[in-house]
């Protein structure tokens, strides 16, 4: 296919990025298949890159280029060396794009390749009408999910994968942040069968969302007693498990405390610097795990979050923000920074 697009391109080093109507659409390689992109939402990295910050100009080099990855669409195209896929096949997409051949991708851990390369950051992505897809980051989408829906998937996967690795099923769950991404952990733990979940947050309107998607208790952070004294309130002797998706220290610092004994904390929100954290207190004397997780399985996560969307009684309309034609962009970060609750979807 050949031609121009429309397209949201990070041009130069430097804050900002420039709608365009003069791109062209991407050739493929015969490793590649070419999606008709019918959404994409912004995500946080995406803010990141338009405002040129430390993450963005360490990764990206290959400028000028169109960025985006949280997205869905259909193909039209088809690489030579791509099996199993046909025009018009409806797709999401994983931002991780493995090697297929260090340590990590050999032992099963392709979402940590040693030589990863992302969709949308270090490779060209999804504010356009077209995106270039690697063969091996191709994700069937469920025919029951919406290409919106769709665009979800990916942002909703990081969280859920944080929900797998918190291992909810029956404990009491406190979720620290109520953004996308903390709505969505809150339905996926109500699905996976937590017994009760505590949400916090600084917003009042974000904690009414949260409510809305299966929060049990919503309580403003603002004051970390606050968080404390429901915990106090709910639990025996802290909660068993904690989703932190703020990377602020001192939410984890309070979701740390909040913890019973021998408890489960994952990190899922990207701290912008060192946090100090008493490990002695905190984690060794209490035995408790930490980990983080990085995106998602591939590809168990992305099946777990399709099943858990067609979970009666769950539903993303509450974490959708907004919807905007790809020139708005600008409008769409605006929203987000004036802290318009939900997620904001571009489409072409």
């Amino acid at each position: 296919m050949t031609g121009t697009m429309e397209g949201v391109c990070k041009m130069a080093p430097g804050p900002g990025a420039e709608f365009r109507t003069d791109v062209p659409i991407p050739s493929i390689t015969p490793d590649q298949v070419l999606m008709k992109v019918h959404a994409t939402a912004i995500c946080g990295t995406d803010l990141h890159l338009y405002a040129w910050n430390e993450y963005a100009a360490t990764r990206m080099k290959n400028l000028p280029i169109v960025f985006g990855h949280e997205t869905a669409g259909e193909i039209v195209e088809v690489g030579a060396n791509v099996t199993g896929w046909k025009v018009g096949d409806r797709i999401s997409v994983e931002t991780h794009i493995p090697c297929g051949h260090c340590l990590q991708c050999s032992i099963g851990n392709p979402h940590i390749c040693d030589n990863m390369k992302l969709f949308g950051i270090t490779e060209p992505g999804a504010f356009a009408e077209y995106a270039p897809v690697h063969k091996d980051c191709i994700v069937r989408l469920d025919d029951a999910l919406t290409y919106e829906q769709g665009a979800m998937l990916e942002a909703m996967g990081a969280g859920v994968h944080g929900v797998e690795k918190a291992q909810v099923k029956d404990k009491v769950v406190l979720v620290s942040g109520c953004g996308p991404i903390g709505l969505m952990v809150i339905g996926a733990c109500k699905a996976h069968g937590a017994k009760k979940i505590i949400a916090c947050d600084l917003f009042e309107e974000k904690l009414e969302r949260a409510k809305i998607m299966g929060a049990d208790i919503a309580v403003n952070s603002r004051d970390a007693q606050a968080v404390f004294d429901a915990v106090k309130a709910h639990t025996v002797s802290g909660v068993d498990a904690a989703i932190d998706i703020t990377g602020n220290g001192k939410a984890i610092n309070t979701g740390l405390k909040a913890l019973r004994k021998a408890g489960i904390f994952v990190s899922v929100g990207l701290p912008d610097g060192e946090i100090s954290v008493s490990l002695t207190e905190d984690i060794i004397y209490r035995e408790i795990v930490y980990t983080g997780v990085s995106g998602r399985r591939m590809f168990e996560t992305w099946e777990d979050c399709m099943e858990i969307i067609k979970t009666p009684g769950f539903s993303l309309e509450p974490v959708i923000g907004g919807i905007y034609k790809l020139e708005q962009f600008e409008e769409a970060l605006a929203a987000i920074r004036g802290g318009v609750p939900g997620k904001m979807i571009l489409k072409p």
